[in-house]
């Protein structure tokens, strides 16, 4: 799934259950909403196609090249690699139409575990004073012509450079969709990633992203911070942009000009403990994995 293309249309248009669970004991007033889910980034040809290809991934991850075709008939193909809760898809140069298939664009999607909590980020929005944030309803074909609700998202703003982000709440009748491979709900109201990623990752070494570091224009942080404010995440400052931590995977926002914009690097979690440290080249990216039970993958800049 990309919401590179929902973007596109906003524009147009102007834990699973142990991270859910863990959050009932927070105040209600100051309950995580949204947890990251996926992020997306446009890298050059050369690194899109090497992870295309890739047969160190394919043993490494869940990982897969599918071609998903979402509302009014826009298609989009990705490269994934899938963990129990979490994603993260990959395009290169020229696979996304306009800005959005530029070199450095990327987002990243927050969506909620429970069914009800998106209209709740949209009034803290409104509460930080986000007056008319940018709705819209993404739908998904299986191949009949007949597109099913997959899923209700919110910006910020219709505007952006090279980077959005996005809360989202996957829809009940996605869910009951067979097609869709999701998993029955474990507790009421569930609408939670654990639910709607399969349980591939068991058979692969990767288990989850615990951090992503993004690089991208002041406008773009400066519609980016509101979201997670709203969404329950704790924004602290650092040297040259900031910080978003709690709810399971802590993000990283660099302040940047467009022409150095871009995803720079990944930190995954592992299903077991690695003894020795392996390094795989992947076109201009390194991943190193172990030892222990982390990976870290690094993107180069600008080609």
């Amino acid at each position: 799934m990309t919401m590179v293309l929902v973007l596109a249309l906003a524009g147009a248009v102007g834990g699973g259950t142990s991270t859910a669970l863990a959050e009932e004991s927070r105040p209600p007033a100051d309950r995580q909403l949204l947890f990251y889910n996926h992020a997306y980034g446009v890298l050059d040809r050369e690194t899109a196609d090497a992870i295309e290809h890739s047969g160190y991934l394919r043993t490494f991850a869940d990982f897969q090249v599918r071609t998903t075709t979402g509302a009014d008939g826009q298609t989009w193909t990705g490269r994934y690699l899938l963990g129990r809760e979490t994603y993260l898809e990959l395009f290169g140069v020229g696979d996304l139409p306009g800005q959005d298939g530029t070199f450095g664009a990327a987002g990243t999607g927050l969506s909620t575990e429970r069914a009800g909590d998106l209209a709740t980020v949209i009034q803290r929005l409104r509460d930080q004073g986000i007056a008319e944030p940018v709705r819209f309803r993404q739908t998904r074909d299986f191949g009949d012509g007949v597109p099913v609700p997959w899923f209700d998202a919110v910006f910020t703003s219709a505007r952006y450079d090279a980077f959005g982000a996005w809360g989202m709440e996957y829809l009940p009748e996605y869910f009951a969709d067979p097609r869709g491979n999701t998993e029955p709900a474990s507790y009421p109201g569930d609408v939670g990633r654990e639910r709607y990623l399969s349980d591939g990752y068991q058979d692969r070494l990767m288990r989850d992203v615990t951090y992503i570091r993004l690089a991208v224009t002041e406008a773009d942080l400066a519609n980016t911070e509101p979201l997670l404010r709203a969404g329950g995440f704790v924004v602290r400052p650092v040297a040259g942009g900031v910080l978003a931590v709690r709810g399971g995977t802590t993000l990283r926002f660099d302040a940047v000009p467009r022409e150095e914009a871009g995803l720079r690097q990944v930190g995954l979690s592992l299903n077991r403990a690695v003894e020795y440290r392996h390094e795989e080249r992947i076109g201009r990216s390194t991943l190193v994995v172990g030892p222990g039970s982390r990976a870290v993958w690094t993107f180069a800049g600008t080609p």
